[in-house]
């Protein structure tokens, strides 16, 4: 069972330039084959389908760990992808002068057409994503294998989407995301040493090019993120430090397992967009929910 916190794990910017095309790259870290869906999708899987749990507890631990934390990333890029959306049209409720008109040539029209100017589950070219991306083939090596492998290619293509996009916004995004997923890839990578005895870590950072070089992940260094694996349970998932502890292979400070979750921001709240009828609730009375609210001994 999940925990669900309405929270996302940080703060986003308003963007400066908010742009359906910058919404269309960052959207590959959401449903690309190697987006956040995919991630997530994968290390869940693999927590429901693991066989010889007692035996192997520790790995278990890791994996359903990282798994947790995946579907706060899902919500993060999300997050980014409508702030980036939110304004490009024009606002109002008449269909007629055509206040989608600017957006008839952005890379992905889906966003307008399909849903409410807001992030769906698909790639920068508007493909849905597939379950297909999910590879749990019941063996732990091979799973940890390919698990190094997944979150070695999302880095790299975290990179290539931070050098499209400069707003803030999407740029804030992908630096926490560069910091934690290279949490995960040296997770999978303590794991495989532990289970094989080949020295993995040796290969990180893949690609080569350290986070250092990326100035919105400098402060989560800073502050130990880099080094930090969250359970995001209190009471389960104890065995991961097992796998997860030593120096960290880029600078050598000591690797730490967390039981719980980061304390996160509130999300950001989207204005309506009343040319796409998003919310389209009109005739709702906000005084009316206060009252409910008020008898029911509910702040609000």
């Amino acid at each position: 069972m999940m925990l669900k916190m309405d929270r996302l794990p940080i703060e986003l910017p308003t963007p400066t330039n908010p742009s359906p095309n910058d919404a269309a790259a960052v959207q590959e870290l959401l449903g690309g084959k190697f987006g956040e869906m995919s991630t997530l999708m994968n290390y869940t899987y693999q927590s429901f389908n693991f066989r010889g749990r007692t035996r192997l507890r520790p790995y278990y631990d890791v994996i359903s760990s990282i798994a947790g934390e995946e579907y706060g990333h899902i919500e993060a890029v999300s997050y980014a992808i409508n702030l980036l959306l939110t304004g490009t049209t024009k606002r109002g409720f008449d269909p007629e002068p055509g206040p989608l008109r600017k957006v008839v040539d952005a890379r992905n029209t889906r966003h307008f057409i399909a849903s409410g100017q807001a992030a769906l589950p698909m790639d920068s070219m508007g493909d849905f994503w597939t379950g297909q991306n999910v590879f749990s083939s019941g063996n732990l090596r091979l799973d940890l294998l390919h698990n190094f492998f997944l979150e070695c290619g999302a880095r790299g293509n975290k990179m290539r989407v931070y050098e499209m996009v400069t707003d803030p916004t999407a740029r804030e995004m992908v630096g926490y995301l560069l910091v934690r997923g290279g949490v995960h890839i040296v997770a999978y990578a303590r794991a495989l040493e532990h289970l094989t005895g080949v020295q993995v870590t040796k290969l990180v950072p893949v690609p080569d090019l350290s986070n250092k070089a990326f100035p919105e992940t400098r402060k989560y260094e800073q502050i130990g993120l880099h080094r930090r694996l969250y359970t995001f349970s209190l009471e389960d998932y104890r065995q991961a430090g097992i796998i997860f502890n030593g120096p960290h292979p880029e600078d050598n400070l000591p690797l730490e397992v967390v039981f719980g979750s980061p304390e996160g921001v509130p999300a950001p709240d989207l204005e309506e967009e009343p040319q796409v009828n998003a919310a389209g609730a009109m005739d709702i009375d906000p005084d009316m929910f206060k009252d409910i609210a008020k008898k029911m001994g509910v702040e609000v």
